[in-house]
């Protein structure tokens, strides 16, 4: 699909690099999927996605094969999504405290946490620069901890692509 070759919707280094390692088969969760990058970078590579966002309209367009939408409000009373086993559950350049401790549950056995979004400190490159949505440090350490998941990888690190920013991020097995 042509869209996939725009660097703003080209596919995280970081997701790509777990990608392989969910489980065949699984359903994957693209949580606040934005224009859908990822979704359509792992349904490219045989997985089964559910987007959700409130604003899905631009993925909605793509009508890419294996991808189901939905407009969700992430950050209301309710938490929107059903507790069904994902193989995975991706999540790039969001953050929302109150139902953090709600992801690692949603993983089957084997299933991958992957997450990367902004840290403490990205302030002095830009937005977001409120706290509420910058990770503080060891914060995604700390999720993998309570929720016994196996750190496979983790940064807490200055990046300069696609521009400027301090990051976290995280891969982490929900083991059998």
């Amino acid at each position: 699909m042509a869209a996939t070759h725009d660097p703003l919707l080209s596919a995280s280094p970081w997701v790509k690099r777990f990608a392989p390692q969910i489980p065949r088969g699984s359903l994957v969760l693209d949580l606040a999927c934005g224009a859908g990058r990822h979704a359509i970078y792992l349904a490219q590579q045989g997985f089964s996605v559910l987007a959700v966002d409130q604003d899905v309209s631009a993925l909605e367009k793509s009508k890419t094969a294996r991808i189901e939408t939905r407009t969700l409000d992430l950050e209301g009373n309710i938490w929107p999504i059903p507790d069904a086993g994902f193989g995975a559950i991706v999540v790039t350049n969001y953050l929302y405290r109150p139902y953090l401790d709600r992801l690692p549950q949603m993983l089957v056995k084997g299933g991958l946490l992957i997450y990367e979004t902004f840290a403490q400190g990205n302030a002095q490159f830009g937005k977001p620069s409120n706290p509420d949505f910058l990770l503080n440090s060891g914060e995604l350490l700390a999720l993998a901890l309570r929720h016994a998941l196996k750190v496979l990888a983790y940064e807490d690190i200055y990046t300069d692509e696609p521009k400027p920013a301090m990051v976290q991020r995280l891969c982490a097995l929900k083991e059998a």
